[in-house]
């Protein structure tokens, strides 16, 4: 039987901020991403322009805002972002994981054993109910670790809080380490907002890229308005057949409404559903954080890549912004982007199985 839980006193729905106008709320967002925003980047933190919305984001939700980035935006943002990524793609890349294939599958089987781990143990301690630990803990894409979560029955309010909080917790400790990586350095790369790039290349790369995401959404890839992007687009960049052009504003207008999307998750009804479960979830983040550090030294030794790349190449998720922060720092963006597509692909594979499997003798 399931352990019966204490009533958790739901907000009303239309509380604090829920009770202005939506053109207000949106504004109180904005304004708040612009502060934050530029006080991030003026202190030289990474990905600024995703860190400062995705607070704001989390300011308006807690404070009852209702608003939510609709559908069709993060349809947007998740295929520009897979473009983004595309273009940095090489060809020695393959090469590389070819030829240490065995450590990269042991590392990402590792942050997946240990992410698991600590969904079973959080069950069983009877804090929360059969699967719902096991899939807010997966080491996966938040989005398509609630979508499974809701097929398979588990509470996707308590799933989508631990899943969120987790990608606060790596984006932000991402951020930190980037900037104190560069020691002060200029980490993002410089490049003029409105630069202008070639019409027919940009047009070019929208339609992969909208292609691409209809694909992946008809064929129900998990997450697939983003790796079905990124994959065309790294074959096509890869053997010269397109090259990929995004302008400098529409990145910047993408990372703002990705930190949005991120932040305005946390709503007042799930931090009030998940009060028992926070101090047990920020202990199973920080513990898998500490292994995913490890994980990188062991990169850092065998395959002599530098500490930033191994950092965020083993972060356990979300992908998205570990993304992000990547194309804003001095790393090997490829081989960050290989190693967490890979992640993601092997938890999408043998989630739904693992999290049965252990939910049963948990």
């Amino acid at each position: 039987m399931k352990p019966e839980q204490p009533a958790t006193p739901i907000p009303p729905k239309n509380a604090g901020m829920g009770r202005l106008p939506a053109t207000v709320q949106w504004f109180v967002l904005a304004a708040l991403s612009v502060v934050f925003a530029v006080a991030l980047e003026a202190i030289g933190i990474p990905a600024g322009l995703l860190m400062g919305p995705m607070a704001a984001g989390a300011i308006v939700g807690m404070n009852g805002g209702t608003i939510r980035l609709p559908r069709q935006f993060f349809f947007c943002v998740q295929f520009i972002l897979a473009m983004m990524i595309a273009g940095s793609m090489r060809p020695d890349l393959f090469a590389t994981f070819s030829g240490n294939w065995p450590l990269f599958l042991a590392v990402i089987l590792s942050v997946i054993g240990v992410s698991t781990l600590s969904g079973w143990t959080i069950t069983r301690m009877r804090i929360l109910p059969g699967t719902t630990a096991i899939w807010g803990s997966s080491a996966g894409a938040a989005s398509t670790m609630l979508l499974m979560a809701d097929a398979y029955g588990a509470d996707v309010r308590l799933v989508a809080f631990m899943q969120y909080l987790r990608v606060v917790f790596v984006a932000s400790a991402a951020a930190v380490v980037a900037h104190l990586w560069v020691s002060g350095a200029e980490s993002a790369r410089a490049t003029a907002l409105f630069a202008p790039i070639g019409a027919l290349p940009f047009l070019a790369t929208l339609a992969v890229g909208i292609v691409g995401g209809l694909l992946g959404k008809a064929l129900r890839v998990p997450a697939g308005a983003f790796l079905v992007p990124f994959a065309i687009g790294s074959a096509l960049n890869v053997t010269g057949a397109l090259t990929i052009a995004l302008p400098q504003w529409l990145l910047a207008l993408s990372f703002a409404l990705l930190g949005w999307n991120i932040g305005l998750g946390f709503t007042r009804t799930i931090v009030a559903h998940a009060r028992r479960a926070l101090l047990p979830t920020v202990v199973s983040i920080l513990v898998l954080m500490g292994f995913s550090a490890l994980l990188a030294l062991l990169l850092i030794k065998a395959v002599g890549i530098d500490p930033l790349t191994a950092y965020l190449a083993t972060s356990p998720g979300g992908l998205d912004s570990i993304a992000v922060i990547a194309a804003s720092s001095d790393v090997d963006l490829p081989f960050v982007m290989a190693l967490q597509t890979a992640r993601l692909l092997i938890i999408t594979l043998i989630g739904p199985v693992l999290a049965r499997f252990v939910a049963d003798r948990a």
